[in-house]
């Protein structure tokens, strides 16, 4: 189907999975909360996990904000469209769905042209990422069939380019907040804008405290699987294991499954969430990860995003 065939299916209140830069999202239309709820009904979410709201434009931003400091605009004007999530005071009339009651709102402008054209035909989404609840965030139009079967049309872009979720950067606050990792550092921001925001810490996953972001609370990216770092091992059946790692080049185990990365980081990104869903698929028992060293993180800031996404999936209950 053309994307205008697409668009004309959120437009009558249904869902569809789209492609950004960074995965696929599971769109509904930003203004109409029986749709909405249909998210979280699918996806099993948490009432209380904001969503993200999708723009082609910044006209569509000032729909849900009348609070665009210089600095938000900044940040637009260098990062949109991109892989960069901006957190807003909302305007009245924004969807307490879309907030989870919050008095902010999440938005974002994606970098795929397929996303861009659909918004633009059928105005604001939201749109999560499209895979259950707490699994690993699709990067292919196969893993979005896998979760949700024939329940929800997919509009195919191919493989993501990125791999991981946006940053979300809150800039209600001063300085401005990194809430949540991503392919948009701490460094490119300071280059692009000069100011440094600050990383959030703090543990996210008590069922009373209210986030602004998704993905601070509960664990989440998590395949069937169990995921370890390595040195966390003991009593693993290393023949069916996956080790993923990123700099040794000494095999772990004799004749065992191992992807190197070697020290490509940007692929580690765009192919974790794949190696997590392959490894499920092949009835894998274990994932085990090379941990990052600290001096590895200076040099590539993406190592952050990277750790954040393994370590709610290590999480896992």
């Amino acid at each position: 189907m053309p994307y205008e065939a697409y668009a004309e299916i959120l437009k009558q209140g249904n869902l569809v999975a789209f492609p950004t830069e960074t995965v696929y999202g599971l769109g509904a239309s930003a203004w109409n909360p029986a749709a909405i709820r249909k998210i979280f009904e699918i996806k099993g979410r948490p009432a209380d996990n904001p969503l993200i709201v999708h723009v082609s434009s910044v006209d569509m931003v000032k729909e849900f904000t009348d609070d665009i400091s210089p600095r938000a605009l900044l940040l637009m004007q260098k990062f949109w469209p991109g892989p960069l999530t901006l957190v807003f005071k909302k305007k009245p009339e924004v969807l307490d769905v879309i907030s989870a009651g919050l008095q902010t709102v999440a938005i974002r402008m994606p970098d795929h042209p397929l996303a861009l054209q659909l918004i633009h035909q059928t105005g604001p989404l939201v749109a999560p990422s499209a895979n259950k609840s707490g699994r690993p965030s699709p990067t292919r139009v196969e893993h979005v069939i896998a979760d949700f079967g024939k329940r929800v049309p997919v509009l195919d872009g191919g493989e993501c380019r990125i791999g991981l979720e946006s940053t979300v950067l809150d800039v209600t606050q001063n300085p401005p907040v990194i809430l949540r990792p991503g392919y948009v550092t701490e460094k490119s921001i300071y280059d692009l804008c000069g100011f440094r925001p600050v990383h959030y810490v703090g543990a996210s996953d008590q069922p009373e405290e209210k986030v602004s972001s998704p993905g601070m609370k509960y664990s989440h990216y998590a395949p069937n699987a169990q995921v370890l770092w390595l040195g966390e091992t003991r009593n693993v059946d290393k023949s069916r294991t996956l080790f993923l790692m990123h700099q040794q080049r000494k095999e772990p185990c004799y004749d065992c499954k191992v992807i190197h990365f070697q020290g490509n980081y940007e692929r580690m990104a765009r192919e974790l969430y794949d190696w997590f869903r392959k490894a499920d698929h092949e009835n894998l028992s274990t994932i085990v990860i090379e941990p990052f060293p600290e001096e590895t993180r200076s040099k590539n800031e993406i190592i952050y995003a990277l750790e954040n996404r393994i370590t709610k999936a290590v999480s896992k209950k």
